[in-house]
């Protein structure tokens, strides 16, 4: 077990933990569906529950992409699921005042993948003291993610964690080497796949990531298998309407029974 946050153990817990949500904050009502939901199934299956939701999204290709309601009414909505649903949080952050800003409202703060080598940002997660989940860049060996949970532990903050979401395979798809996961658990970090980013398929013609939900469960189901402490799932009641990643989310009608698979086979490995 981590420090404060019950919710997020290393792999020799008696689950996998769960980070799971919308990838934005759509609105109060979309929110707290997907995470009474999510609770419900989680409470059910006694799986350790993490609500996920970006309070903006800064990583868009084109400019008239959805971006967010506003940055403090995301994160303040965030922060009312996570203490009315009595919930662990986690956003994603961008920059040095994003840090300093998200660490008022959340529990972790998630560095996306593409920003895991600035320095700056991960010394400023480092210093508020919250959890920092670090997703290992596209273009990075899992070997390399050891300096990056260096700089966070510069800070004096221990709170660290790494997230596996693919590495790039040309222009327009990714690919999951299960090797990185009990690499990067070497850093003595619990480590979460990212099941629906590492399904993503960017860099389309038309500006709107493209992805693969439906090996999703293929991809998770390896992840547990092979040890992962975590795992992340986006997830909607209406993918195909969602303001962002709709494609490669899970159907939230589907998430119990992908849970439920993976609760069977944590069992059997262990």
């Amino acid at each position: 077990m981590i420090n404060n946050i019950p919710n997020i153990k290393h792999a020799d817990g008696n689950n996998f933990f769960l980070l799971a949500g919308p990838c934005v904050v759509e609105g109060e009502e979309i929110v707290f569906h997907i995470a009474n939901k999510v609770k419900a199934i989680t409470d059910k299956l006694a799986i350790p529950y993490v609500f996920k939701a970006s309070f903006k999204k800064a990583n868009r290709s084109r400019i008239d992409s959805f971006t967010g309601i506003g940055d403090e009414v995301a994160l303040k909505l965030i922060q009312k699921v996570g203490r009315e649903l009595n919930l662990p949080t986690v956003t994603d952050i961008h920059t040095e005042a994003d840090a300093f800003l998200a660490a008022q409202y959340v529990d972790v703060l998630q560095i996306p993948a593409f920003l895991c080598r600035q320095t700056d940002l991960l010394v400023a997660a480092g210093k508020t003291g919250k959890f920092v989940n670090i997703k290992k860049g596209q273009f990075l060996s899992a070997e390399s993610m050891k300096f990056a949970v260096d700089k966070v532990r510069s800070t004096g903050n221990e709170n660290v964690l790494l997230t596996e979401r693919g590495t790039m395979f040309g222009y327009q798809d990714l690919i999951v080497d299960y090797r990185s996961i009990p690499e990067m658990q070497k850093n003595k970090v619990p480590v979460i796949l990212d099941i629906t980013h590492s399904l993503q398929q960017p860099n389309q013609s038309s500006g709107v990531t493209g992805g693969r939900p439906d090996l999703i469960a293929t991809i998770a189901k390896a992840g547990i298998a092979v040890g992962a402490d975590g795992i992340f799932v986006e997830t909607h009641p209406d993918p195909a309407n969602a303001k962002s990643d709709g494609a490669n989310m899970l159907h939230l009608d589907h998430l119990e029974n992908l849970l439920t698979e993976l609760v069977t086979i944590r069992k059997a490995i262990r």
